[in-house]
């Protein structure tokens, strides 16, 4: 007879999944005569740019195993396009490493670094996307929030432009960071996937030369195509960085199967060949940004941060937790994300995504107006 075995699912060592917690309030806002108008997730609405599903058509037949490294095209575009888009630079086609989507790079990201087990810390910013915290419990290492240096720190998660909140660090903050991981050994993650949208501010990203005085050690960058190209459901994301660092995370996800699929990595390599469709979809949530903007100000709002990005962060001086707001919301028939999801600094905020129709985007302004 086999020895007894007290096992805990991973998924119960984890916190409560975000979304779960707000399904009565997503049901009092589903009650509105309307309909609900769902602002809550930054999830994209608009078509796929034709180029982009020409390419993964076209190739929709191939029966074989797609590379974990990326197809030498698919690696070449990622690298001309950082440098095109976001003036990187030092990065060869072995410093780039397309992945199942950011989220899932970012969650596993602490384990494949081997940042792993109570001794290692991981540090992730005061207001923080919940995986950040997920990605390090499920390392088993401590989970520091500090929007500031740590001590210890072997791995450090930055954000900009922030999500949920917007904000754009400068050059200056950028290169403190970089200091920090000369003078200490840490990793620098940076997650840049908002870089393609930015409204007041203009994002820098840690691999520019003007941060980095062209040294990328210790250094990444996790990219995107879900927001600026529409390819959430394709799961298109990449990491550019360090070349030992790209490689030890090759090695470890070639051992563990996680490959971008075949057709995906000639769409990805669509979407990062031009910037038209690129500069149209921001051009369309600057316009949504607008209306949304002058909606909730008119409606007793502030609005902190928000440089850039898919979201408003915002407040009410007569509201003050991030649940009461959503409440005033819900009566309108509007779902947003509470504050408190990204950290206890988040409470009294709520994030309002801009990725909803244009008509579902005029009719939230409308009903805050009422």
């Amino acid at each position: 007879m086999s020895a007894s075995f007290n096992r805990t699912p991973l998924g119960q060592q984890l916190p409560d999944f975000p979304w779960d917690t707000i399904a009565d309030i997503k049901a009092k806002a589903a009650q509105h005569p309307d309909g609900l108008i769902d602002l809550s997730v930054g999830t994209p609405v608009d078509a796929v740019d034709p180029s982009i599903q020409l390419a993964l058509a076209e190739n929709g037949s191939a029966p074989g195993y797609p590379q974990t490294a990326g197809t030498p095209e698919l690696r070449s575009a990622i690298v001309t396009a950082l440098e095109r888009r976001y003036n990187a630079a030092g990065l060869s086609e072995q410093c780039v490493l397309p992945v199942v989507g950011t989220k899932e790079a970012i969650a596993w990201l602490p384990t494949t670094l081997g940042v792993r087990g109570s001794e290692a810390t991981v540090v992730i910013p005061e207001v923080a996307y919940p995986t950040y915290e997920v990605g390090a419990m499920i390392a088993g290492a401590e989970v520091v929030r500090s929007d500031e240096p740590v001590e210890g720190a072997n791995l450090v998660f930055l954000n900009s432009p922030s999500n949920p909140t917007g904000r754009v660090r400068t050059i200056d903050e950028m290169r403190r960071w970089v200091e920090f991981a000369r003078e200490t050994g840490a990793i620098i993650a940076s997650d840049e996937c908002y870089m393609g949208l930015h409204w007041s501010a203009q994002p820098v990203s840690i691999l520019d030369p003007r941060v980095t005085d062209g040294d990328n050690t210790n250094l990444l960058c996790l990219q995107s195509l879900s927001k600026t190209s529409n390819l959430a459901s394709y799961r298109a994301g990449f990491i550019a960085g360090d070349e030992d660092l790209i490689q030890e995370l090759l090695l470890a996800r070639k051992h563990a199967g996680l490959m971008v699929p075949g057709p995906v990595q000639h769409a990805m390599v669509a979407a990062l060949a031009a910037d038209t469709h690129e500069q149209l979809q921001r051009l369309t949530y600057a316009n949504r940004r607008a209306v949304m903007l002058k909606a909730l100000l008119a409606a007793g709002f502030a609005i902190d941060d928000s440089e850039a990005g898919l979201y408003l962060w915002a407040r009410r001086e007569e509201t003050n937790t991030s649940r009461e707001i959503m409440l005033w919301l819900a009566e309108r028939g509007i779902l947003a994300a509470p504050g408190d999801f990204y950290g206890p600094a988040g409470e009294g905020y709520v994030r309002i995504a801009l990725t909803a129709t244009d008509a579902h985007i005029a009719a939230a302004a409308e009903r805050l107006a009422v």
